[in-house]
């Protein structure tokens, strides 16, 4: 059976040329800690350095503003508790947005319990957040605003340059999850007036279990983690040097085949926004145009969207139906709660999310499978009515 994955969005496969990367390494000096004051550690600090900058040049960053750390969560809740307890004594009162990634909501639900008071943005239909509301949310004591750069259910991309702005004026820490962009579509943290931008390794064909933080130049910030000097007194420990060489290999490849994958990706994203509009009770979430090129999130009316998932599976078609994070969760997703689906809407919701590597003919042969699973599901729902 032909194994086809469209879930890229809860993490994509390793590139070639990454692994080849980090082969290499293992071969040549896989164990030198950057620490040590011999050859093998100056040989460690070199490729640590190397692959900070290809990581720094992918977002337009200084590489001494880059942070290695375990992944993405690790680099949110470094952005959004290290300017907290920075700042507390400036004020407690943080702005976000209905739709965050769990790594933000919960973060922010913990400084809560600490006496932190938080203001969550609303999203209109397609999951934007209205800079003007953002404002309107400023007070005296607001110390950050955390808004995500693009949203990982729902593909839309925030207004992140214009939230940047107002926070800039107004002399506000401003950080945003790019987790699910960042190496997807073109990223310049100076255009987006972001202090910091978390992304991570996994989401742009390198390996999982790394990623970083941008803190840009004199951002007030705690360490969450305390020991040694590594990562410039920002994150203790020895750094994951293996995945380190493989996240800065991943970064030099999406800064250079950025314009060909995006090209690439919108082609399969349209085609199968095609397809699907031959079924009939099909809702697309998120925005049409300011989305993510290769995320396409739909529901299926009269159908359980884990049905679904299972079904496709089985036949060897791997999609998901909402944030890996959430999954096994029994809840309808927030995210297409805050857009304005009804709870059984959003239970019928997959999410199919292309690579670099698929093809159309993949979509041929999932769609005839996804058309046979619907019908299947709609025959035996008590809801549905055949037209």
């Amino acid at each position: 059976m032909e194994f086809i994955y469209f879930d890229h969005i809860s993490g994509t496969p390793l590139h070639p040329l990454v692994k080849e990367a980090m082969i290499k390494y293992i071969e040549e000096n896989g164990f030198g800690n950057p620490s040590s004051q011999h050859r093998l550690g100056d040989a460690a600090i070199e490729t640590l350095n190397n692959a900070r900058e290809n990581v720094a040049k992918l977002i337009n960053a200084k590489p001494e503003e880059i942070v290695f750390t375990s992944g993405g969560t690790e680099s949110i809740n470094h952005a959004i508790k290290g300017v907290a307890f920075a700042r507390a004594k400036k004020g407690k009162h943080i702005i976000t947005s209905n739709i965050e990634h769990q790594s933000v909501s919960r973060t922010l639900r913990m400084l809560m319990r600490m006496g932190y008071q938080v203001t969550t943005m609303p999203v209109d239909s397609y999951g934007v957040v209205d800079p003007s509301d953002v404002e309107k949310a400023i007070r005296d004591d607001t110390i950050l605003i955390t808004i995500m750069h693009a949203n990982n259910e729902i593909g839309t991309i925030e207004p992140i340059e214009e939230i940047g702005k107002i926070a800039r004026q107004r002399n506000i820490i401003f950080h945003t999850d790019a987790v699910a962009s960042c190496g997807n579509i073109p990223i310049d943290v100076n255009e987006l007036n972001v202090d910091l931008l978390s992304l991570s390794a996994n989401q742009f064909y390198g390996p999982p279990g790394v990623g970083a933080l941008y803190i840009r130049e004199k951002t007030p910030i705690f360490p969450l983690i305390d020991g040694g000097t590594q990562e410039n007194n920002q994150r203790a420990g020895t750094q994951n040097i293996l995945g380190i060489v493989g996240m800065g290999k991943a970064a030099s490849l999406a800064k250079a085949e950025m314009p060909e994958r995006t090209e690439h990706l919108l082609k399969l994203k349209r085609y199968f926004l095609d397809k699907l509009g031959t079924i009939d009770d099909i809702i697309v979430n998120g925005h049409p145009e300011k989305s993510l090129p290769g995320l396409v999130s739909f529901s299926v009316e009269y159908v359980e969207g884990e049905s679904m998932m299972i079904m496709l599976d089985e036949k060897g078609i791997c999609v998901s139906t909402r944030s890996a994070c959430a999954s096994g969760s029994l809840r309808a997703s927030h995210v297409l709660i805050a857009i304005g689906r009804d709870y059984a809407t959003a239970q019928g919701t997959l999410l199919f999310s292309f690579g670099i590597f698929n093809t159309i003919e993949q979509i041929d042969k999932a769609f005839v499978v996804l058309e046979e699973t619907i019908k299947f599901l709609r025959n035996i729902s008590p809801l549905y009515k055949k037209k």
